[in-house]
């Protein structure tokens, strides 16, 4: 199993400054990947809880945003080896053919490093703010997945969709790795998860139990079967919202909270159910506060994880 640090583009840590340093120390303690995620604000007074969840308060962290892909080009800048991800993109907040060409232009200068993580938001306010309707959130990201294909894939490009439509184009360059760089999605909905299995090169969980990922991920591979594909093909890439205690966590904590013991329990659970990659996220723990914290926290979590 392949394992990932994400670097401070939130929080408190977030600066250019940290960003380099944990990049290259990921290289340097053998990390396979690093990851940025994203968030665009913080409701003073949030329509929605944190992921959606009612009553579940949103992180303080998420007040401060560095954006993810020119955060990623900074990485791809100070980096040679480790790979890119995305964990993950809002993709309904964005005009595709854009996206497309960031996207591109990622993986082009990194020498066809990027993986692609995507999800469809959760937020109203940030809805709001990029003028997008929420309840359209799965109808574009349907559609920006097929646009993404047709220019990544076809010269001259065509594409005619409800949303988007290019007329018969040359969009050049391509990206590095083909057909085209790997598209993961966050999802736990019935309709997200088919997306998964008919449109996506694999799944990202966060925050589930290992009992119900591999259930839901069983569910994923069963749906792709039915749908033509290769399960096998499909990627399972794990997101660890992490956070080290002195103290051992409860009955029902959060999954990679809690002690060291209990942490690499979850890791050596996560691996045990075949999980090509799991990448670590300290932002929203007790190890995500400082620069400090965020380097010892990315050397411990190498040690628990062997």
């Amino acid at each position: 199993m392949k394992l990932g640090f994400n670097v401070p583009n939130l929080g408190p840590a977030a600066s250019p400054e940290n960003v380099i340093k944990i990049a290259q120390k990921a290289e340097e303690l053998g990390y396979d990947s690093i990851w940025t995620t994203e968030r665009l604000l913080v409701p003073v007074n949030p329509k929605a809880g944190y992921g959606g969840m009612a009553g579940v308060p949103i992180p303080e962290q998420y007040k401060v945003q560095l954006d993810p892909l020119d955060t990623l080009s900074v990485v791809a800048a100070v980096t040679k080896r480790a790979r890119l991800g995305t964990s993950v993109l809002d993709l309904p907040f964005y005009n595709a053919a854009l996206l497309a060409r960031r996207l591109t232009t990622l993986d082009v200068f990194s020498g066809g490093r990027l993986t692609i993580g995507f999800g469809v938001g959760w937020c109203p306010e940030e809805f709001d703010a990029v003028g997008v309707s929420i309840h359209q959130r799965g109808k574009r990201a349907d559609e920006a997945l097929d646009m993404f294909k047709a220019i990544w894939t076809k010269d001259p490009v065509e594409f005619q969709g409800s949303i988007w439509k290019i007329p018969p184009s040359y969009i050049q360059p391509k990206p590095v790795q083909k057909p085209h760089p790997p598209i993961l999605m966050a999802a736990f909905a019935p309709a997200a998860m088919k997306r998964i299995a008919t449109k996506a090169d694999g799944w990202l969980p966060v925050g589930l139990p290992v009992p119900a990922m591999k259930q839901m991920w069983e569910g994923i591979q069963g749906m792709a079967k039915e749908a033509g594909r290769d399960p096998s093909k499909l990627q399972l890439i794990v997101r660890a919202n992490f956070s080290i205690s002195p103290e051992t966590g409860p009955e029902g904590r959060f999954i990679f909270t809690g002690s060291e013991e209990q942490i690499k329990q979850d890791i050596a659970d996560v691996r045990a159910m075949g999980a090509d990659e799991l990448h670590f996220d300290p932002t929203t723990g007790a190890q995500g506060g400082t620069a400090q914290r965020w380097s010892e926290s990315i050397e411990r979590i190498r040690e628990l994880a062997g």
